[in-house]
């Protein structure tokens, strides 16, 4: 037996083995396209510009010491030893970290959150917040309102530089590696480099919408390829060119650095800061992967290569000082020269690509975060969730880069900016992780403060030298910024208001009960669904329906699509069912829950998966009651509500399998393209009540007779008593996105031919 145990572990382990090294090779094209071609640029960065005194043998070999300890700093010691462990249920990035410290503290400011959202199975991933003691600072920190602003307009401004990180990334990536043409023809102009590398950009973003699982099998073997490549040629420049520099390890030469060049070695660290770029993507794309997977792939394998790389173009330059504007292509031996140009463009496409399909990602992560307004999200793979293409983002981007492209056609200046945006990506990511140290790991503050400091001190002194080049090329992340950030923050403001005026009127459980199961209104054969963003109580628009139009359906939903602070909702907990009348009233609640890198895909079976939850709902308040009897009167609702208030689908209660669900095409109405769902009741099983039957035959007959939509199609305007700036911001500013973004009926996928829309204005 314990052999066998033996055995099978053994082979366990080995399986688990061969799927962590699959993971490892797969994600060389995902996670470190952009972080392997930036020795495209580094040296050239780094050097251009400075005058003849700062271009000798001692300068160089600093240059690479500094970039060698960048490396092991950062990416190494913080990346992968430290940041890789703060995953949200294996997710990971900026909104991660948020997320994790929004359910561990009170710090989220985004509305319509419910206690029943902490049953959620991965809300309570890793240390449950419920049972710890509060500590004074996470006291103090709750109780003021402008901490909790601050923290979000942190976390949204390092979103926003990632976004511009999918601006400039294309563009300096392209643009150096077609610049390889200068080193075989010096005719070569800028701007005819600066134009072929248009043609190569606007061909990247035109195929997007072909969704990148078609060429994905290609992003590995093409990284592989080049990182041998880089391997190999600096293997061979250390080896011809000048073996000294592998003294260059030793931080001594770092001190030197800056004794012999004072403020051009300072300022030329904004060159070197360049090594580090899309590091942040193997946090941010931890969730198509595994922490040890990612581990593995750099430290045996990206690092080695980088470092032999910088060092082999570092050996070079200390004996061809005249080649810094073109180190990387100079140093190249000339007979493998073409094929390293050609597999460096492939490379600079899919560190490219790569980049732009995790800024869809992350627009899709602000905006189920009451972020970002409604956009389009088509699914390009039906096999992989996280492979999605905005359209509306896709445009912008293209747009935006060949105008960087154009505008600078020069690396360096390109450069400046990249700098600027990676290194405040990075120091945001500092402030959050050692907060997640605090409230999520539960440290001692002296720990956090000291990983706070220590790499504060090393990002700050890059971010004080790239801050020096906004005037040559570093305005444009802070331009960029500042334009995402003013129409997120605007959208989440007048998100809040909106919400906060729904809360305000939203109509009494009183009144809803003096309509009456069918007094004073008419019943219409049919399901209505009334789309609100409130999780609880009766929106403004079904109580300004009822008033023009006193008639509703036979069986009424109240439907809340809602996002929640976890990155993902398994089915089973996805539909919270809840009664707040009288069963002859035939009206449900059900808030539907996303996960924030949930993918909500657009198709006809969400209607019969929520028809089927309404039923499984009936028949498990009906066991309740039968278990509770005894204790309960069966008129009393508020039991029924607070019993099942918690409620989930669950397919292993005994009860469901009474249930028989059949899925019919339609053939009555095959336009709507929607499925009928028809329930088949087992007249022989004696425990389903008469009462319970016939409700649930109410719902196959209301289902039967078509399904509405009734969404609301509001005017948002501020109040005649706002500031000036409050009515700047909802009149013009929010009224302007909601104008011109997707409406909810896109959003939600709903038929035109069962679209009701309800016109309101909130005065907010």
């Amino acid at each position: 037996m314990d052999l066998e145990s033996g055995a099978a572990t053994s082979k366990l382990s080995w399986v688990n083995l061969s799927r962590t090294l699959l993971l490892a090779y797969q994600s060389f094209g995902v996670v470190y396209g952009d972080l392997s071609t930036s020795p495209l640029y580094v040296y050239s960065s780094t050097f251009k510009g400075k005058s003849k005194k700062f271009h000798n043998e001692d300068t160089i070999f600093g240059a690479f010491s500094m970039i060698f300890w960048t490396l092991t700093m950062i990416p190494l010691l913080k990346y992968v030893f430290i940041l890789l462990s703060a995953d949200d249920n294996g997710e990971g990035g900026t909104f991660a970290l948020y997320t994790l410290l929004c359910r561990h503290a009170k710090f989220n400011l985004l509305p319509n959150q419910q206690e029943s959202d902490k049953e959620i199975s991965a809300y309570k991933y890793g240390h449950s917040s419920q049972t710890d003691a509060a500590s004074p600072l996470k006291v103090f920190l709750e109780k003021h309102k402008m901490f909790r602003t601050a923290l979000l307009i942190i976390v949204l401004l390092g979103t926003c530089m990632v976004i511009g990180d999918g601006v400039l990334t294309p563009a300096i990536s392209v643009l150096s590696s077609v610049s390889g043409l200068l080193v075989i023809d010096k005719n070569f102009t800028r701007g005819e480099l600066a134009l072929l590398a248009c043609v190569i950009l606007v061909g990247l973003f035109a195929l997007q919408h072909y969704g990148t699982h078609n060429v994905a099998f290609l992003f590995a073997p093409i990284l592989t390829i080049w990182l041998i490549s880089l391997f190999i040629v600096g293997l061979y420049n250390t080896i011809y060119w000048n073996p000294k520099i592998v003294r260059a390890l030793s931080p001594y030469y770092i001190l030197k650095f800056f004794n012999d060049t004072h403020t051009q070695g300072w300022m030329s660290l904004g060159g070197i800061i360049l090594c580090t770029t899309g590091t942040e993507a193997m946090f941010a794309d931890l969730g198509h992967f595994t922490a040890m997977s990612i581990r593995l792939a750099f430290a045996f394998v990206i690092y080695p290569c980088l470092v032999m790389q910088y060092m082999g173009q570092a050996a070079f330059l200390s004996k061809n000082l005249d080649s810094i504007d073109s180190s990387f292509y100079d140093s190249i031996p000339e007979p493998v020269f073409w094929p390293v140009f050609v597999i460096a463009t492939l490379a600079a496409i899919v560190g490219s690509q790569a980049v732009i399909t995790a800024t869809f990602s992350i627009i899709k992560q602000c905006h189920a975060l009451g972020c970002f307004p409604h956009v389009k999200v088509v699914h390009t793979s039906k096999h992989i969730s996280g492979q999605i293409y905005i359209p509306e983002i896709n445009w912008t981007l293209m747009v935006l880069t060949i105008a960087i492209t154009i505008g600078f056609k020069d690396t360096t200046l390109i450069g400046n900016a990249y700098g600027l945006a990676c290194t405040m990506v990075m120091f945001v990511t500092t402030f959050l992780m050692t907060l997640v140290i605090i409230f999520v790991w539960r440290k001692n503050v002296m720990l956090a403060m000291t990983f706070l400091l220590f790499f504060w001190a090393i990002e700050g002194m890059y971010l004080s030298a790239v801050i020096m080049k906004v005037p040559q090329g570093g305005w444009v992340p802070l331009v960029l910024s500042c334009f995402f950030m003013v129409v997120m923050y605007v959208w989440h403001y007048g998100t809040k208001k909106k919400h906060s005026f729904d809360m305000d009127n939203k109509a009494s459980l009183k009144w809803l009960l003096g309509l009456g199961p069918c007094l004073g209104v008419v019943r219409v054969p049919g399901i209505g669904f009334v789309y609100s963003e409130l999780a609880t109580g009766v929106p403004a628009i079904f109580s300004h329906f009822v008033t023009n139009f006193p008639a509703f359906h036979q069986v009424l939903v109240f439907v809340c699509i809602k996002s929640v602070p976890v990155p993902y909702v398994i089915s089973e907990e996805r539909f919270l069912i809840e009664r707040d009348c009288p069963k002859s009233y035939r009206m449900y609640r059900c808030t539907v829950r996303y996960g924030y890198k949930d993918t909500q895909r657009n198709s006809g079976e969400f209607e019969n998966q929520l028809i089927q939850c309404i039923a499984k709902f009936i028949l498990m308040e009906a066991t309740e009651q039968l278990e509770f009897s005894a204790k309960t009167s069966q008129s009393s609702s508020s039991f029924v509500v607070s019993e099942v208030e918690d409620f989930c689908v669950d397919n292993s209660f005994p009860s469901i399998q009474s249930l028989e669900l059949q899925s019919l095409d339609s053939v009555e109405s095959p336009q709507l393209l929607r499925r009928l769902v028809r329930f088949q009741l087992p007249n022989s099983n004696p425990s389903i009540d008469p009462e319970v039957s016939e409700e649930l035959s109410d719902l196959m007959e209301a289902k039967e007779a078509g399904v509405a939509y009734i969404l609301e199609n509001s005017y948002v305007m501020a109040m005649t008593s706002s500031s000036v700036l409050k009515r700047l911001v909802i009149d013009y500013g929010y009224s302007f996105l909601r104008k011109n973004c997707r409406g909810a009926a896109e959003t939600f996928n709903v038929p035109h031919i069962c679209l009701i829309e309800v016109g309101m204005i909130y005065y907010v």
